[in-house]
């Protein structure tokens, strides 16, 4: 680890940040309430069908930020775009108060478009803002992200509880307004020129080769975390219904959540002062994800009581697996893309996830059967992309000493 010396984190961090909480916590807690408001009283629709729905809403927003990126990048520029996009978003919110299929499309419809024009634009600008500063883009990143997680998780509770406790349409005018109080830090912030902005030194072959590589990893890290989330809520329902330890039920369904915000804390103190490479974080995000599935898989199929602490330390080391690859990958691909074209990358980062999300999704019914399965599974790749990363971290570090 290299100390870092004369870069600090500015006050843009801090409004972006606030930028995305507020736009997390809107969009989350819409997600909490739109399947119960498709089959409650007003819609009365089947479940099957509320479900497909939601699945659409879902599946579009890759495309859509797809879009987002293109206008942001191409045509009017980001900022205008994440402000554009919020206001969308948050007519889709106050759209669903329609008590009708109508205002129901037309709500979902404003949100993912909303939702892709805000999302690819606001990581872009934010990850430009540290490009003369970029050994501090991944406490940067990971500032976002905890962010993110705060802002998912207290949109889940405040709207989902308010909409259910006082009726789905104040829960939905409640969303609207988060997001609308979103853009205000973003109408605080200036849009990095990019002559203001350091040249990449980097060869164009090795940033397509890091971008690429970037892309695959991250992509197959959630395909299987994918995997074994089915072992994991196994074990979460029958542990919840046997621990002693007095965690409430709705705690159990969050506890990943609540690990992530120390381990974020952490992460973000040591990152601002000492540097490592993204590739020797993403290396040791996949060793503590085989760590996480291997404690995991000691567990027997049937648990007992004495388990459930066995069960938490497997979390928390999941949790620093996430915090070692998820910021990661908006750190790699600021600091090696073209800035002009950054919104655009980043919209197109979301297409591997969701593919191999989409291919390994296709044996869900097997697993289902045999959840120890998509543990196994999950054991194994890790490792071998996590042997795969430490020879292209020995590789990297070769070719630094060539170059100097």
């Amino acid at each position: 680890m290299d100390k870092i010396q004369n870069q600090k984190h500015t006050i843009e961090t801090l409004y972006y940040s606030i930028s995305r909480m507020l736009e997390r916590a809107s969009y989350y807690g819409f997600r909490a309430l739109v399947v119960l408001y498709m089959v409650g009283e007003t819609l009365k629709m089947e479940r099957t069908e509320a479900l497909t729905i939601y699945g659409w809403l879902i599946g579009s927003l890759v495309f859509s930020q797809i879009i987002g990126g293109l206008f942001g990048d191409l045509l009017i520029g980001n900022k205008k775009s994440i402000i554009i996009g919020g206001i969308i978003q948050a007519i889709g919110a106050f759209s669903l108060c329609i008590p009708s299929t109508n205002g129901l499309y037309l709500g979902l419809f404003c949100v993912v478009l909303g939702s892709g024009f805000f999302t690819p634009n606001l990581i872009s600008n934010f990850g430009k803002s540290y490009l003369n500063k970029t050994k501090l883009l991944d406490s940067g990143f990971t500032i976002f992200y905890l962010a993110i997680n705060l802002g998912s998780f207290l949109g889940i509770l405040l709207i989902g509880y308010i909409g259910e406790t006082y009726g789905y349409n104040i829960g939905f005018v409640l969303s609207g307004i988060l997001m609308l109080i979103s853009i205000i830090p973003i109408t605080l912030t200036k849009e990095k020129r990019l002559d203001e902005i350091e040249k990449n030194e980097f060869p164009i072959s090795k940033r397509i080769l890091n971008i690429l590589i970037a892309f695959i990893v991250v992509g197959l890290f959630w395909g299987f975390y994918e995997l074994s989330s089915i072992r994991t809520f196994d074990l979460q329902l029958q542990l919840s219904e046997i621990s002693t330890l007095g965690i409430p039920n709705h705690l159990w369904q969050s506890i990943n959540s609540i690990f992530i915000l120390p381990i974020s804390i952490i992460a973000i103190i040591l990152w601002t002062y000492f540097y490592s490479s993204q590739f020797f974080k993403l290396m040791l995000g996949f060793i503590f994800g085989v760590l996480s599935f291997g404690i995991l898989f000691l567990i027997p199929e049937v648990p007992t009581e004495q388990h459930t602490i066995t069960y938490l330390i497997s979390l928390f080391f999941l949790g620093i697996s996430e915090i070692h690859i998820a910021p990661i990958i908006h750190s790699i691909l600021t600091k090696y893309s073209n800035p002009k074209y950054l919104a655009i990358l980043i919209s197109l980062a979301f297409l591997p996830t969701r593919l191999i999300s989409l291919i390994f999704g296709l044996f869900n019914d097997k697993l289902y059967d045999n959840p120890m399965l998509g543990l196994k599974i999950g054991i194994v790749g890790m490792t071998i992309i996590g042997i795969g990363l430490i020879g292209y971290v020995v590789w990297n570090k070769n070719y630094l000493q060539q170059r100097i």
